[in-house]
Parts: structure tokens; sequence; C-alpha cells
């Protein structure tokens, strides 16, 4: 490696610590730094799981290693095999760690199209947040993006969770269930990742000019993330595809929702099949709680809850 003039100086223990700041490699000689290496500087993931594993079974850093193994094996395509490492070995891992290692999990399944064990996955760790043990009891945890670190609240973590059980809804084809917790979700914490996705399950139910609103939304940068090119090119991408097609017939009536929807005589038995959301009464509650503790001023009641806690009972998966 080239060492510039202002760096030659530093001497041996200074370059080596450069050397880890750069490449983004902790210190050390283990297998977990090994593996690190392989993965970040030689870019041989073959290598770096080879090196995972010894750091598993050696017990070196076996929270990282079992994590960032799973990471590279999703990379490789090699999702499965990623699962049961994780449902195998996380036991050796701090309770510290299992928050995390969920996350991959609920990753790993979206990505190889396990849609019913994310669901039971995320509905648990929503469950988490309401007792209270969620980011290990702390208002905000530190995650990671591409390097970077930043805190995210457990607010934030509510309206993500229910995003990715709205997507999981959408993989088993039961629209209704979706749109209620995206449109939830958008409530506590919106953007346009879950606006477009919103979108697309309005479409999936042939109820295209309320999903031109939501996309029309987006694209006048009504909601926080609108800069995003991803999100708006989204956007753009599902209007254009709306604008060939015909006034669909009128498609069949959804299962009442709430009387803000539908007015105040409702059969919230018809529901029960369809939206699947199994939400007990303790988690309705709980919840509600939280949302209490978030916004005083407002509603006392976390929104996707009021419009369905009157019919909590009949919701089954």
């Amino acid at each position: 490696m080239e060492w510039s003039s202002s760096e030659k100086g530093w001497g041996k223990k200074g370059k080596e610590e450069l050397y880890h700041v750069i490449h983004k490699v902790p210190c050390g000689d283990g297998p977990y730094v090994k593996a690190k290496h392989a993965q970040l500087v030689q870019k041989d993931l073959e290598g770096a799981i080879v090196w995972f594993w010894k750091a598993i079974n050696a017990g070196d850093r076996v929270d990282s290693a079992l994590k960032d193994m799973a990471v590279v094996m999703k990379q490789m395509d090699r999702t499965e095999e990623a699962i049961e490492a994780i449902k195998s070995f996380r036991g050796r891992c701090s309770k510290q760690s299992q928050e995390s290692l969920d996350n991959v999990l609920i990753d790993l399944y979206k990505k190889c199209g396990k849609a019913e064990e994310q669901i039971v996955l995320i509905k648990q760790k929503l469950r988490l947040i309401y007792q209270g043990e969620a980011f290990n009891g702390k208002p905000t945890k530190t995650a990671r993006s591409h390097g970077k670190k930043f805190q995210v609240s457990v607010r934030q973590e509510t309206s993500k969770l229910l995003g990715n059980l709205g997507w999981a809804y959408m993989q088993k084809t039961n629209y209704i269930a979706a749109e209620v917790v995206y449109k939830k979700a958008q409530m506590i914490d919106p953007d346009t990742t879950k606006a477009c996705n919103l979108a697309l399950c309005l479409i999936k139910q042939a109820r295209d000019d309320e999903a031109r609103l939501v996309l029309e939304e987006v694209l006048r940068g009504r909601l926080p993330g609108s800069c995003n090119t991803k999100s708006r090119a989204r956007a753009q991408e599902l209007l254009l595809d709306l604008e060939p097609r015909q006034p669909p017939p009128p498609p069949p009536s959804p299962p009442p929702l709430s009387s803000e929807v539908m007015g105040p005589n409702l059969d919230p038995s018809s529901s029960s099949e369809v939206m699947g959301l199994n939400l007990d009464q303790d988690f309705v509650d709980g919840l509600e709680r939280l949302m209490h503790a978030w916004a005083p001023s407002r509603s006392k009641r976390l929104p996707i809850f009021e419009e369905i806690s009157s019919f909590r009972d009949q919701l089954a998966c």
C-alpha cells in the first residue's frame, strides 16, 4: 500500500491504525478479523464465510461474526443457508444482539419469499416494542447504513415494521390487510417508499384513482423522502402504467374498516378472513399506550388499532 509523505512519519503503529480506518477492518489477528479482511479488502466472500465459521466456533466476536456471515451469504444468494445459520447459532449470541439478528432474518425471509415466517417475526418485534423491550429498553438505537451511523426512534422502527408487514401481506395477495397496515404506518412516520407500496396495493385492487392520488403526493414533494430519485422514478413508473388502463369494472366492496370510511353501521365480522392481522387485545392496548406517549396532544389511540380494535376478536391468520 502506498503512503503519502504526511503519513510516512506516523510510524508502523500509526500506519496500521490508518489502514484499519480506511478499510473498516477491526484490529487484531483472530478469525473474525481475518474474515473481515477477506470480505472487505480481498473481496473474497467464500473465504470470508470460512473465517466467519471459524470465528463462531472459536467464540471470537460471535454476535458480529454470525450477523456478518449471514449478510455475506445473502450477497451470494445463499439465503436459505443464512437463515439456518442464524437459527442454529443465535443461542450463542448475547441478548443485545438478538434484535439485529431478527432484522437480518426479516430481510432474508423477504428475499427468499417466506412471507408467512416474515409476518410471524414482525409481529414478535412489534410485541417487543409495546412491552418496552425493543432497543434494550432505550428510546432510540444506533443503526448503520452504508458505513454511516444514525439514530432510530421507537416510533420510526414501528412505522418501518408496519411497512414490512404490509409488504409481506402483499406477497400473500392479502391486499386489504396490506392497505390498512400501509396507511397506518404512514400516519406514524410517512415516507415515499411506503407511499409507492400503498399505491401498488391500491392498483392491485383496481382502485386506480386512489392510487393516482397517492403517487401525485410523492411527485409533488409532499412526503418525507420526496427528493429521493428512486422513489420519484418508481412513482412516475407506476403512474405511466396507469395511463393506458381502461376504467376497470367496479371492484368487490372491501370489508368495512371504520366509521370514518364506511359510516357508523358496520358489520365487522366480514373482515375476519381478509385482514389476517391476528392482533390480540393486549397487543392493541400496548401499542395504544405507546402512541399516547409519542403524541399525547393527539389521539390517544394508534390509528391502525382504532380502526380494527372493534372487531379484533374476529381477526385470525
